[in-house]
């Protein structure tokens, strides 16, 4: 994701705060679909969820690769491992839908949502979605330098709240940002720094998995199962990157061709499941052709990028390599779909995700409570539009607004037609889940 305005970066070594402010506005009779094109000023990286505005810590703090001079081996197409005693097959599908034959419609709803809750500690906010709002998922923000050991004790805390009468004993998806770079949540003892995309681009790609796998096994150390990563995005240039405020700005592109991109993007997902964790590529159809950042301004368009568009092949080819999760980007795409923005767009998720792709596994969304794109939607229709338009999972990372959101879902739900919906969505969380040995 582009990165939220409610977060700080640590610029060098000296501890300079930037404060972002931008005012949300709320306001149900704008139309779904935002056509003004605009440029707004390149914020810092939001990680798919709140993670600090600004710049990072001193560049230098990363390692920087060394590029390959000889030809590179594509990655290992190796399958990701099935956890130890977890079912597969039939038997996780059987498990799935006994398992929402016996829940109640707010697990069912509570499924698919992901809230945050801050990496350095729950707060007051995330506990009660966790344990009033029966949400199933969990998503890790902010920045810790606590370490493994650190990290671990939180995530354990948080998640300790999913489990029992809440969810029907189904435990939960613990999400995290670590790209590299300037987008690193988990950092410390045990945690590896890892360089910004644009810097893994110039690895060999069986280099980088290998790298993508060690890095997998420290968050999953941590008791993270999801990465909301790798970006899948394509910058046009480097001439253009400067003004590509949500990922050229910030390194966090692979390289300016999608055939660089896929080859860099599936090792990384690839390394990323060698180690037990499922990677969610981001952020289709593609943000590299944006110049504002959809956390921070309204009206961010893509007025290039269509259909079958060659900058969409990162995608196809990840999915090709069964990649489980796929974020689905704010921005507005009007040559895809001239009414509605990408989340809520049956086009972008359905006929092109499910459909073009193939895509089986889950779609979330980017973070759609404070993103500034999606303000003109009133905050407690956004899960169900998004659900609506073919989506799974709903991310919210601002936890405070997360009731509003499950309210509108709870509400909608009692209705026949949007029954089957959630039904369907929450049956391929838990499939998911059961599979991951999630369940029991």
């Amino acid at each position: 994701m582009a990165l939220s305005k409610r977060h700080w970066w640590i610029v060098g070594v000296a501890a300079v705060i930037l404060a972002v402010v931008v005012g949300l506005v709320v306001n149900a009779s704008v139309p779904r679909a935002t056509r003004a094109s605009g440029t707004s000023p390149a914020a810092a990286p939001t990680t798919d969820g709140p993670a600090p505005t600004g710049a990072p810590s001193s560049a230098s703090a990363s390692p920087s690769p060394t590029p390959s001079s000889s030809p590179s081996p594509g990655p290992s197409s190796a399958p990701s491992p099935t956890p130890s005693g977890s079912p597969s097959g039939s038997a996780a599908k059987d498990a799935a839908a006994q398992k929402l034959a016996a829940m109640t419609l707010e697990q069912k709803v509570g499924q698919v949502l992901m809230v945050s809750s801050p990496v350095t500690g729950a707060d007051a906010d995330s506990l009660y979605a966790l344990d009033t709002l029966h949400v199933g998922n969990v998503f890790m923000k902010g920045r810790s330098t606590a370490g493994q050991a650190g990290v671990a004790a939180v995530v354990q805390a948080a998640t300790a709240h999913v489990n029992g009468t809440r969810t029907a004993g189904v435990r939960p998806f613990v999400a995290t940002d670590q790209e590299g770079g300037l987008v690193q949540i988990m950092q410390g003892p045990g945690f590896d720094p890892m360089p910004e995309a644009i810097e893994q681009g110039q690895l060999a790609p069986d280099v980088l998995q290998a790298d993508a796998t060690r890095w997998g096994r420290q968050l999953a150390s941590a008791g993270v199962n999801v990465n909301l990563a790798p970006v899948l995005d394509t910058v046009p240039s480097a001439a253009f990157a400067p003004q590509n405020a949500p990922i050229g700005a910030f390194g966090r592109e692979y390289g300016y061709t999608p055939a660089t991109v896929s080859s860099h993007g599936v090792a990384f997902a690839k390394g990323m499941l060698a180690a037990g964790v499922s990677p969610a590529v981001k952020h289709f159809p593609g943000l590299g052709r944006v110049t504002a950042n959809t956390d921070i301004a309204k009206d961010v368009t893509d007025n290039t990028t269509v259909r079958n568009d060659p900058y969409i092949a990162p995608f196809r080819d990840a999915v090709n390599a069964g990649v489980p999760w796929l974020m689905i980007a704010n921005a507005y795409y009007p040559k895809i779909d001239p009414k509605n923005l990408a989340p809520f767009s049956s086009v972008i998720v359905t006929d092109m995700v499910r459909g073009d792709l193939g895509f089986k596994g889950i779609v979330v969304s980017d973070d759609i409570c404070d993103a500034v794109q999606v303000s003109a939607v009133p905050v407690s229709e956004r899960g169900v539009d998004f659900l609506a338009a073919g989506g799974t999972v709903a991310l919210c990372t601002n936890e405070a607004l997360l009731p509003q959101m499950y309210a509108g879902l709870l509400a909608a739900a009692k209705k026949p037609g949007f029954a089957a919906t959630l039904d369907a969505a929450a049956l391929r969380v838990l499939e998911a889940k059961s599979a991951a040995g999630l369940i029991g």
